[in-house]
């Protein structure tokens, strides 16, 4: 199953990664960007190096680096470490051109890149971005984008659905796994975060971030069938296997897109 939680954790504090791998999270972001200042950078990068270098293939496996920007001046600085700490997971901010995933999907080999689209320019080319070397996952960095058009999102994402279904299709163009929603900063509102976690979900996103590990129960309870979604998916399987190409279920007739729907709402759930 697909990662349905990111839980970010900031680079320069190792006392926590351990304990982000154990919260439940889905997938851990290691984070070298925007919770780290600049002059702690350095310390950041030996501290996931030194962590790596005794990790698990089980933990590495959760793991994803969320490097600086290609502008950055430290952009090549963190593709060292992703290469020498043989990072496999890495999640390239203001992902615009194909040039900067091509220098890092060359990092490592096999390595898995989440592109973070947070600009107006990554939206316009979230086709390309999505098709992109090692690209796995399309990610809408809302904060960003919201800062890069100067919308005011307040209590409504309305504002995020254009470039929310923007990001939808190109990953279906792309044969990628559904995109993943942005960060919810109210870490202590579980009403906005349900809400947020349901409307990122209406608009075909199938995993979100997280900045706190008390975010990802309710995520993962958004973002995975309920019982009486699997319930019912079974049901369908059941009876289309039983019965194919004329069967009912609750007075519906089973079709091919029925019968699709169920297969993937059973491969949505949890292991």
């Amino acid at each position: 199953m697909s990662p349905r939680s990111y839980l970010f954790v900031p680079g320069n504090r190792p006392e926590r990664f351990e304990k982000a791998l154990a919260s439940g999270a889905d997938a851990v972001v290691l984070d070298l960007e925007d919770a780290v200042a600049p002059e702690a950078k350095g310390a950041a990068r030996d501290a996931i190096a030194s962590w790596a270098a005794s990790a698990t293939n089980t933990a590495r496996e959760r793991i994803f680096v969320r490097i600086n920007d290609a502008s950055s001046s430290v952009f090549e600085e963190d593709l060292r470490v992703l290469r020498e700490a043989r990072i496999a997971g890495a999640m390239l901010p203001k992902a615009e051109l194909e040039d900067p995933l091509k220098r890092l999907a060359a990092t490592v080999e096999g390595i898995a890149i989440l592109a973070l689209v947070e600009t107006a320019r990554g939206v316009e080319q979230a086709q390309i971005v999505a098709a992109g070397p090692a690209v796995t996952r399309l990610v809408f960095g809302t904060l960003d984008f919201a800062l890069d058009l100067d919308l005011d999102i307040g209590d409504s994402n309305e504002a995020l659905a254009y470039a929310a279904s923007r990001l939808a299709i190109a990953s279906r163009l792309a044969g990628l796994e559904s995109p993943v929603a942005g960060v919810t900063p109210q870490i202590d509102d579980e009403a906005r975060l349900l809400s947020d976690a349901a409307w990122s979900r209406r608009h075909g996103f199938g995993a979100k971030l997280c900045i706190h590990p008390r975010q990802i129960a309710t995520v993962h309870a958004v973002l995975s069938p309920s019982p009486a979604e699997l319930a019912w998916a079974q049901r369908v399987l059941a009876a289309d296997a039983a019965s194919p190409g004329a069967a009912q279920v609750d007075g519906r007739m089973i079709d091919r897109p029925v019968v699709l729907q169920a297969q993937r709402l059973l491969k949505r759930a949890p292991a």
